[in-house]
């Protein structure tokens, strides 16, 4: 037999277990494991001492392509995700020009994936004032699902909904059996905050925590809940921030509720402190929390209270970063795709989590919450040939010429993670490889497809 990879004496992380193995891949697909397997193939890599991760799926990061490149596009965004051994993204709809809410606009941008990413990738639609009727062909065409804004989104283009617009788009949304996924915080709540702050001239990063307290968070969650349960709507919370939001989220579970919820490596590895220090490169929305509130949200990721994680890549020109006056005018957003799985691994080392397990929030229930574990989310045969090679031996430590992001700031520059991501696989295929881009041409398919998910994991 004739392979066209063959991966020898890698510690396999499985679902359930690690195994030092080898595995073989012909056509992007897994076809063999084994202590000895008979063949030859055109690729060999000698993965001894080393850990074989499946491919990280990030189902929240902006790549703002088209109508702002210049912020952060596919060939870009999907170079630096490919070396953070992401395999499968999901694109946001907003901060490109036209936002992706209606079909037009997703054709738009999903030929230009086709032409740059280097990695698979789904795009998700938009949910704004007026375009409820545009909800229907955008999944036909087969967004992943919808996102909303449930507070301003910093974008002229992306309007928040208001609560009719929520409602009937979430009776839409429900008859057309997708999800829908909020940035829950309460808009009048943090504009009057703000408001306020602004008026006493309170401009700093103090004032802009407490503006976005996390009360508005969860206020916002429970209304979202409330809709949803009227209306019969799935739903899944981005970068939930707060304990509070958690639990609140956890009960509508046990109610019966189709919900999930994200967070975020930089909500479990930062704090508020950080924010003072490093000053507008920390800057999110919610913001990083107290230090006392941060480890109420981590204790829950540990108790597995949190479904999975993704980065919300949210990157964007200095320019924008550059305020050192008024941290309210400071572009709210992280630049950390690269490093969502290495901080996983981070916290993994940390706490003691197996690996096994630490592959449920990175690869296997984003890809069942959105249907994609026929093919993604794990290391098994008959899967989609997309795996990371990892070294727990070496450390690695970020620098600007280290980012393979457009702009080269990032929270994490300085950050010294325990391990290094050595190689990454899309379906067999090498893209990444000593800290550079090793395909020749883009690899990434979009998956446009008419799954519907699978329901609450």
């Amino acid at each position: 037999m004739i392979y066209d990879l063959i991966v020898k004496n890698g510690s396999v992380v499985f679902h359930d277990e690690v195994k030092k193995t080898n595995l073989a891949v012909k056509d992007g697909i897994v076809v063999e494991f084994g202590d000895d397997i008979d063949g030859e193939a055109d690729v060999v890599w000698d993965a001894e001492g080393q850990y074989v991760f499946p491919g990280l799926i990030d189902v929240h990061v902006h790549f703002n392509e088209p109508g702002r490149e210049d912020w952060e596009g596919f060939s870009t965004g999907s170079s630096m995700l490919a070396a953070g051994g992401c395999t499968t993204f999901f694109d946001m709809p907003l901060n490109g020009v036209p936002s992706t809410t209606d079909l037009e606009a997703l054709q738009q941008k999903g030929k230009i994936g086709e032409e740059k990413s280097f990695v698979d990738f789904g795009l998700w639609g938009g949910l704004v004032p007026g375009n409820e009727n545009d909800l229907a062909p955008l999944a036909e065409k087969g967004v992943v699902g919808f996102k909303a804004f449930m507070s301003p989104s910093g974008n002229k283009e992306f309007a928040a909904v208001d609560d009719n617009t929520l409602l009937n788009g979430m009776k839409t949304i429900a008859g057309l059996r997708k999800i829908l996924a909020l940035h829950a915080e309460d808009g009048a709540m943090v504009q009057f905050l703000q408001r306020e702050k602004e008026r006493q001239e309170k401009f700093g990063p103090d004032d802009y925590l407490q503006s976005r307290p996390i009360a508005a968070e969860w206020l916002a969650v429970r209304k979202a809940i409330t809709f949803a349960e009227q209306t019969g709507c799935s739903l899944h919370f981005v970068h939930i921030s707060s304990a509070e939001a958690v639990e609140e989220i956890q009960q509508a579970k046990k109610r019966g509720l189709d919900v999930t919820l994200e967070t975020c490596p930089h909500y479990l590895l930062f704090d508020h402190e950080h924010t003072k220090k490093l000053g507008a490169v920390a800057k999110c929305a919610p913001p990083l929390r107290e230090l006392s509130d941060q480890k109420k949200l981590v204790d829950l990721f540990l108790k597995d209270q949190i479904d999975f994680v993704a980065s919300d890549h949210s990157p964007s020109p200095w320019s924008l970063k550059e305020d050192e006056t008024n941290f309210f005018n400071v572009w709210g957003g992280i630049s950390g795709g690269q490093f969502t799985l290495m901080a996983m691994i981070e916290l993994a080392v940390r706490y003691r989590i197996p690996f096994p397990k630490l592959i449920h929030w990175t690869s296997a229930r984003p890809a069942k919450r959105f249907g994609l574990d026929g093919k993604k989310g794990e290391i098994a045969k008959g899967k989609d040939a997309d795996f990371v090679i990892i070294s727990l031996k070496d450390s690695f430590t970020v620098e600007k010429n280290s980012l393979l992001q457009k702009h080269k700031h990032s929270l994490y520059v300085n950050h010294t993670f325990p391990c290094k991501i050595l190689a990454t696989f899309q379906r067999g295929k090498l893209v990444f490889d000593n800290g550079r881009i090793r395909a020749s041409k883009p690899l990434g398919q979009w998956l446009n497809y008419d799954g519907k998910g699978k329901g609450a994991v």
